[in-house]
Parts: C-alpha cells; sequence; structure tokens
C-alpha cells in the first residue's frame, strides 16, 4: 500500500505581510514550510518502510523541498492556493490522494495556526483521523501512534485508511545538504489543475475590514534596584493594581 504526505499546506503567521492599515498580504509564489511538515515527512518515511511515499501539495508548494526529504514522486495542484478556508484545501488534497493508487494512509503537519485542516481531509476522504501525534509505525494491518496530551502519553491503535497528524517537537536537526537537494530537483512531479480532478471554484473569504495589530504602552523602570521596586509600587497603586 502507498503512503501520502501533504506539505506545504499551512501558512505561517510569519510569511505574512502586515501593511499599516492593518491588511494583510501572503505569498502568492512560495510557501515556506510549516513548523509541523519536517516532523509529519520525517514520520511518513517511517510509515512508507521503503515504499512510495508521494507527496501532495498545492500551487505555493515546493516538490524539491519534500523530494530531498524522501518522497518519490510529488503531485501537485498547480491552480489551487492554500487559504483561511480549511474544508476548501482540505478537497483539494483528497482529491489529489484519490488519485494515488492504494494510498491507504496519509500523514500532514497538525498545523496550530489550522486545526481543522486535518479533521477537514479525513472526512473528505471518509477516513478516521489521530490528531496530536508524535510517531507513528505500521504493525501488522493498521498502524500504532503515540500522542502526548498534556503529562499523558499515548499510544493509539488504528485501521487503516487512516489520517495522521504530527506534531513537531522541535526544528529540523538535519536538513538535506545542497548534493541532496540538486538530486531531489531531477525527482518527478505531476502537475494537475483543478478541472482535472472535478473540482469546484471555491470562493476566497475575503476580509470585511482589517484594522492595525494593538498595541500596549510598556514603561520600563531601571536605575538603582530599590529605587525601581519604589517606582513600580507607586505606578501599580496608581493604576489601581494594588
Amino acid at each position: 500500500m502507498t503512503t501520502v504526505v501533504a506539505f506545504n499546506v499551512a501558512r505561517e503567521p510569519a510569511a505574512a505581510r502586515i501593511l499599516a492599515d492593518g491588511s494583510v498580504i501572503w505569498p502568492t509564489r512560495k510557501l515556506p514550510p510549516a513548523e509541523d511538515d519536517h516532523a509529519a515527512l520525517s514520520a511518513a518515511v517511517v510509515l512508507a518502510d521503503g515504499g512510495e511515499l508521494v507527496g501532495v501539495t498545492l500551487g505555493q508548494g515546493d516538490p524539491v523541498w519534500a523530494a530531498a526529504r524522501g518522497t518519490t514522486r510529488v503531485l501537485r495542484i498547480s491552480d489551487v492556493v492554500v487559504g483561511d478556508d480549511d474544508s476548501a484545501t482540505a478537497a483539494a488534497l483528497a482529491a489529489a490522494v484519490a488519485e494515488v493508487d492504494g494510498a491507504d494512509l496519509v500523514v500532514l503537519g497538525d498545523s496550530e495556526h489550522h486545526p481543522g485542516l486535518a479533521p477537514a481531509l479525513a472526512g473528505h476522504l471518509g477516513w478516521p483521523c489521530v490528531l496530536a501525534a508524535a510517531a507513528a509505525a505500521r504493525v501488522g494491518e493498521g498502524v500504532e501512534v503515540t500522542r502526548r496530551i498534556g503529562g499523558v502519553e499515548e499510544t493509539i491503535s488504528a485501521r487503516l485508511p487512516v489520517v495522521i497528524a504530527i506534531v513537531a517537537e522541535g526544528e529540523e536537526t538535519s536538513p538535506p545538504g545542497m548534493k541532496t537537494m540538486l538530486t531531489a530537483r531531477r525527482l518527478p512531479v505531476h502537475d494537475l489543475v483543478a478541472t482535472d480532478l472535478a473540482l469546484e471554484p471555491v470562493p476566497p473569504l475575503e476580509p470585511v475590514q482589517t484594522r492595525p495589530p494593538s498595541s500596549a504602552a510598556a514603561r520600563l523602570f531601571d536605575g538603582d534596584p530599590q529605587q525601581a521596586v519604589g517606582e513600580l509600587i507607586k505606578a501599580l497603586r496608581s493604576e489601581g493594581v494594588l
């Protein structure tokens, strides 16, 4: 059976530009990897266990990034971009997964900023979903997933097919080198468009109003520690805190 990994399908706030009027500009050409993407790809490589690992992404995805980390080929829907509508993104990804023969397992990052994406993808596929996973392995005809909720570690057994959303526990420690990246450029990429998959166009969510982020003034008490403490207490009393 075939393992699928979805990548570059979540927008990180750090990638946005906020203009003076509060409007937000997102990258239109290429999205940087989301904070959980590298962990999802690492988990997918383990789950593929030497078999085929197919990457799926949308128009702003970087196939080379995924190929350098273990995908054998990439399916990209070139005219669909990541937006605020997680259900629309999930519908496009589900259509791409349906193009992969024998796909029985989909792995993606459990994005903090797109929490509805993994459940929506599972819903479109009609598969169960395991969220907040730290690691996963194929066991017999299913998978065994480890996740940490609060201070408790859980081990969950799930039958295939299933969607698994992986949470990164840190930054990527061993990114691929230049030679690997150059080799990855030669791996196959299959570009599709929405009409190939009978995807209905979804109107993007349009902001009704924007404003600059609110900011609060800060007062710094420095100099002699005793004097600074006295000034702090005086300020707190004047604000009615004490």
